[in-house]
Protein backbone atom coordinates (compact mmCIF):
# COMPACT_ATOMS: atom_id res chain seq x y z
CA UNK A 1 0.00 0.00 0.00
CA UNK A 2 2.80 2.43 0.82
CA UNK A 3 4.43 1.72 -2.51
CA UNK A 4 1.14 2.38 -4.35
CA UNK A 5 0.57 5.61 -2.44
CA UNK A 6 4.08 6.75 -3.27
CA UNK A 7 3.55 6.18 -6.97
CA UNK A 8 0.23 8.04 -6.82
CA UNK A 9 1.85 10.98 -5.06
CA UNK A 10 4.63 11.14 -7.63
CA UNK A 11 2.11 11.04 -10.45
CA UNK A 12 0.07 13.84 -8.87
CA UNK A 13 3.11 16.02 -8.39
CA UNK A 14 4.16 15.40 -11.96
CA UNK A 15 0.75 16.55 -13.15
CA UNK A 16 0.94 19.79 -11.22
CA UNK A 17 4.50 20.42 -12.30
CA UNK A 18 3.54 20.67 -15.97
CA UNK A 19 1.71 23.93 -15.28
CA UNK A 20 0.02 25.75 -18.12
CA UNK A 21 2.58 24.53 -20.60
CA UNK A 22 1.64 22.94 -23.90
CA UNK A 23 3.90 20.59 -25.80
CA UNK A 24 5.30 21.95 -29.01
CA UNK A 25 3.05 20.93 -31.87
CA UNK A 26 2.84 21.31 -35.61
CA UNK A 27 -0.29 23.38 -35.31
CA UNK A 28 -0.44 26.96 -36.44
CA UNK A 29 1.97 29.00 -34.32
CA UNK A 30 0.82 32.37 -35.62
CA UNK A 31 -1.18 34.68 -33.33
CA UNK A 32 -4.93 34.20 -33.58
CA UNK A 33 -6.95 36.65 -35.63
CA UNK A 34 -9.50 38.55 -33.55
CA UNK A 35 -12.62 40.31 -34.76
CA UNK A 36 -14.98 42.16 -32.44
CA UNK A 37 -18.54 42.08 -33.79
CA UNK A 38 -20.49 45.31 -34.00
CA UNK A 39 -22.15 46.18 -30.72
CA UNK A 40 -19.75 44.08 -28.68
CA UNK A 41 -17.18 45.36 -26.19
CA UNK A 42 -13.98 43.88 -24.79
CA UNK A 43 -12.48 43.33 -21.35
CA UNK A 44 -8.98 42.09 -20.54
CA UNK A 45 -8.27 40.08 -17.38
CA UNK A 46 -5.73 37.58 -16.11
CA UNK A 47 -6.25 34.95 -13.41
CA UNK A 48 -3.60 32.32 -13.96
CA UNK A 49 -3.40 29.91 -16.88
CA UNK A 50 -5.38 31.36 -19.77
CA UNK A 51 -6.73 27.93 -20.71
CA UNK A 52 -8.68 28.02 -17.43
CA UNK A 53 -9.73 31.66 -17.56
CA UNK A 54 -10.97 31.26 -21.13
CA UNK A 55 -13.24 28.39 -20.09
CA UNK A 56 -14.54 30.26 -17.02
CA UNK A 57 -15.72 33.32 -18.92
CA UNK A 58 -17.06 31.44 -21.92
CA UNK A 59 -19.63 29.95 -19.56
CA UNK A 60 -21.26 33.34 -18.94
CA UNK A 61 -24.37 34.41 -20.78
CA UNK A 62 -23.64 37.47 -22.88
CA UNK A 63 -20.03 36.51 -23.61
CA UNK A 64 -19.55 36.10 -27.35
CA UNK A 65 -15.94 34.88 -27.40
CA UNK A 66 -12.88 34.69 -25.18
CA UNK A 67 -9.42 35.02 -26.69
CA UNK A 68 -6.28 33.86 -24.88
CA UNK A 69 -3.30 36.19 -25.07
CA UNK A 70 -0.66 38.26 -23.33
CA UNK A 71 -0.66 41.75 -21.78
CA UNK A 72 0.60 43.80 -18.88
CA UNK A 73 4.24 43.92 -19.97
CA UNK A 74 6.45 46.08 -22.14
CA UNK A 75 7.90 43.64 -24.68
CA UNK A 76 6.44 43.73 -28.20
CA UNK A 77 4.92 40.64 -29.82
CA UNK A 78 5.64 38.12 -27.04
CA UNK A 79 5.40 34.39 -27.75
CA UNK A 80 3.95 31.67 -25.55
CA UNK A 81 7.30 30.13 -24.76
CA UNK A 82 8.77 33.52 -23.80
CA UNK A 83 5.85 34.31 -21.49
CA UNK A 84 5.50 30.81 -20.02
CA UNK A 85 9.21 30.73 -19.17
CA UNK A 86 9.00 34.10 -17.43
CA UNK A 87 11.19 35.79 -20.02
CA UNK A 88 8.86 38.80 -20.36
CA UNK A 89 6.96 41.12 -18.04
CA UNK A 90 3.64 40.04 -19.58
CA UNK A 91 0.96 37.91 -17.95
CA UNK A 92 -1.24 35.28 -19.53
CA UNK A 93 -4.61 37.01 -19.97
CA UNK A 94 -7.83 36.72 -21.92
CA UNK A 95 -9.75 39.24 -23.97
CA UNK A 96 -13.46 38.83 -23.29
CA UNK A 97 -15.72 39.87 -26.17
CA UNK A 98 -19.14 40.49 -24.68
CA UNK A 99 -22.53 42.07 -25.25
CA UNK A 100 -22.92 44.94 -22.75
CA UNK A 101 -26.70 44.78 -23.21
CA UNK A 102 -26.67 41.28 -21.70
CA UNK A 103 -23.79 41.40 -19.23
CA UNK A 104 -22.24 44.69 -18.08
CA UNK A 105 -18.53 45.11 -17.45
CA UNK A 106 -19.05 45.32 -13.69
CA UNK A 107 -20.58 41.82 -13.62
CA UNK A 108 -17.55 40.44 -15.45
CA UNK A 109 -15.32 41.88 -12.74
CA UNK A 110 -17.56 40.65 -9.93
CA UNK A 111 -17.26 37.16 -11.43
CA UNK A 112 -13.48 37.56 -11.84
CA UNK A 113 -12.89 37.61 -8.07
CA UNK A 114 -14.67 34.28 -7.63
CA UNK A 115 -12.52 32.39 -10.15
CA UNK A 116 -9.24 32.34 -8.19
CA UNK A 117 -7.41 33.35 -5.02
CA UNK A 118 -6.89 37.04 -5.71
CA UNK A 119 -5.06 37.56 -2.40
CA UNK A 120 -1.83 36.15 -3.86
CA UNK A 121 0.53 38.13 -6.04
CA UNK A 122 2.74 35.21 -7.06
CA UNK A 123 0.41 33.40 -9.44
CA UNK A 124 -2.66 31.19 -9.35
CA UNK A 125 -2.47 27.57 -8.22
CA UNK A 126 -0.94 25.40 -9.59
CA UNK A 127 0.94 27.92 -11.77
CA UNK A 128 3.21 30.36 -10.01
CA UNK A 129 5.33 33.20 -11.34
CA UNK A 130 4.56 36.73 -12.49
CA UNK A 131 3.29 35.43 -15.83
CA UNK A 132 0.36 33.83 -13.97
CA UNK A 133 -0.42 36.80 -11.72
CA UNK A 134 -3.90 38.10 -11.06
CA UNK A 135 -4.34 41.23 -13.18
CA UNK A 136 -7.07 43.56 -14.40
CA UNK A 137 -6.37 45.88 -17.34
CA UNK A 138 -8.78 48.76 -17.83
CA UNK A 139 -9.25 50.54 -21.15
CA UNK A 140 -10.99 53.70 -19.98
CA UNK A 141 -12.03 55.60 -16.88
CA UNK A 142 -15.40 53.86 -16.66
CA UNK A 143 -13.69 50.47 -16.48
CA UNK A 144 -11.21 51.73 -13.89
CA UNK A 145 -14.05 52.97 -11.70
CA UNK A 146 -15.99 49.71 -12.12
CA UNK A 147 -12.92 47.72 -11.04
CA UNK A 148 -12.39 49.92 -7.98
CA UNK A 149 -16.03 49.64 -6.94
CA UNK A 150 -16.13 45.88 -7.50
CA UNK A 151 -12.89 45.38 -5.61
CA UNK A 152 -14.14 47.38 -2.63
CA UNK A 153 -17.39 45.41 -2.56
CA UNK A 154 -15.55 42.07 -2.74
CA UNK A 155 -13.09 42.98 0.01
CA UNK A 156 -15.89 44.24 2.26
CA UNK A 157 -17.95 41.09 1.72
CA UNK A 158 -15.13 38.58 2.17
CA UNK A 159 -12.69 40.37 4.45
CA UNK A 160 -9.96 39.50 1.95
CA UNK A 161 -7.35 41.99 0.79
CA UNK A 162 -6.78 41.37 -2.90
CA UNK A 163 -3.32 41.57 -4.45
CA UNK A 164 -4.52 41.83 -8.04
CA UNK A 165 -2.48 44.17 -10.22
CA UNK A 166 -4.69 46.88 -11.70
CA UNK A 167 -3.34 49.01 -14.54
CA UNK A 168 -4.20 50.58 -17.86
CA UNK A 169 -4.09 48.26 -20.86
CA UNK A 170 -1.32 49.07 -23.29
CA UNK A 171 -1.60 46.31 -25.90
CA UNK A 172 -3.35 42.96 -25.95
CA UNK A 173 -1.43 40.35 -27.94
CA UNK A 174 -3.53 37.35 -29.03
CA UNK A 175 -1.85 34.04 -28.27
CA UNK A 176 -0.96 31.51 -30.93
CA UNK A 177 -3.93 29.84 -32.61
CA UNK A 178 -3.45 26.46 -30.97
CA UNK A 179 -4.12 27.97 -27.55
CA UNK A 180 -7.58 29.21 -28.49
CA UNK A 181 -10.49 27.09 -27.18
CA UNK A 182 -7.80 24.86 -25.72
CA UNK A 183 -9.98 22.88 -23.33
CA UNK A 184 -12.62 22.23 -25.97
CA UNK A 185 -10.04 21.12 -28.52
CA UNK A 186 -7.94 19.10 -26.07
CA UNK A 187 -10.37 17.44 -23.62
CA UNK A 188 -7.91 14.68 -22.73
CA UNK A 189 -4.97 16.98 -22.01
CA UNK A 190 -3.53 16.25 -18.54
CA UNK A 191 -3.86 19.85 -17.45
CA UNK A 192 -7.45 20.07 -18.65
CA UNK A 193 -8.41 16.83 -16.87
CA UNK A 194 -6.39 17.34 -13.69
CA UNK A 195 -6.61 21.09 -13.12
CA UNK A 196 -9.17 22.87 -15.31
CA UNK A 197 -12.07 20.44 -14.96
CA UNK A 198 -11.88 20.38 -11.13
CA UNK A 199 -11.81 24.20 -11.11
CA UNK A 200 -14.90 24.33 -13.34
CA UNK A 201 -16.67 21.87 -11.03
CA UNK A 202 -15.76 23.95 -7.97
CA UNK A 203 -17.27 27.03 -9.64
CA UNK A 204 -20.38 25.09 -10.59
CA UNK A 205 -19.59 25.42 -14.29
CA UNK A 206 -19.43 22.87 -17.09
Amino acid sequence: MKHTLSLFTIAALSLLAIGCYASKTEKDLHPASVEVPKGMQTAVVGAGCFWCVEAFFESLEGVNEVVSGYAGGSEASPTYYQVARGETSHAEVVQIIYDPEVIPYRKLIDFFWTTHDATRSDGVWPDFGSQYRSILLYQNEAEREAIASSRQAYESKTGNKVATEIKALNTFYPAESYHQNYAENNPNDRYVVGVLNPKLKKLGLK
